[in-house]
């Protein structure tokens, strides 16, 4: 246990020196979440190495700089109702647990494999988030709830509207675009206007 904070609190050190980890609430969550809890037992030793690791289903954990650019870009408040989709280890769910303590938190993953590591993982440390095995980006009869915020975990071809029909007015989602070269993408709903914002090329799983 001892060498294991030892790590988190490293990797804490490293990525606000490089300015990744920037406002409190981001660092706060980054030092409270165990990265080992989130990856294959055979990958525990370097759970805090600052790259992707393969999870189940033929997909990654990202690395732990594009965990921290994303969650700063989200913005996060206490209140937030929050949506990731494609949630795959399960990790990010928990960083935003660790900031968003009113809100409800919901989780989406397609891929039955990596559904149930995540799932298993954040059973082991996490209650209240909702995760579910669907594809959200489908259109879908009946009303769904709106989130404040949206991270999408894999990368999209182009934009699902169907995400941005559940943003809520002032929402933000987070989203990787592309095929090869993707780009991260932020994007914002205010009123009927629709703003995007190009943050630099990123690679992802594709969305499926």
């Amino acid at each position: 246990m001892g060498a294991e904070k030892e790590a988190r609190e490293k990797l804490v050190r490293e990525l606000k020196s490089e300015g990744y980890l920037k406002t409190e609430n981001v660092i706060r969550a980054f030092g409270k979440v165990n990265r080992k809890n989130f990856v294959l037992k055979e990958h525990e030793q370097i759970a805090y190495a600052d790259y992707p690791l393969p999870i189940p289903g033929n997909v990654t954990i990202s690395a732990p700089h594009m965990h921290a650019i994303v969650l700063e870009l989200l913005d996060l408040s206490n209140d937030d109702d929050v949506l990731e989709v494609g949630f795959g280890s399960g990790i990010l769910l928990a960083y935003i647990a660790e900031i968003v303590k009113s809100g409800k938190i919901t989780g989406t993953e397609i891929k039955k494999e990596t559904y149930e590591f995540g799932k298993k993982n954040l059973g082991r440390c996490c209650r209240g988030i909702v995760i579910t095995n669907e594809d959200i980006t489908r259109e879908s009869p009946g009303k769904k709830q709106k989130f404040d915020k949206i991270v999408v975990s894999a990368a999209a071809k182009t934009i699902p509207e169907e995400l941005v029909k559940l943003l809520k007015n002032n929402g933000r989602m987070i989203i990787p675009v592309g095929d090869y070269f993707q780009n991260l993408v932020v994007i914002e709903k205010k009123g009927k206007k629709i703003t995007k914002k190009n943050m630099g090329g990123v690679a992802f799983v594709p969305l499926e």
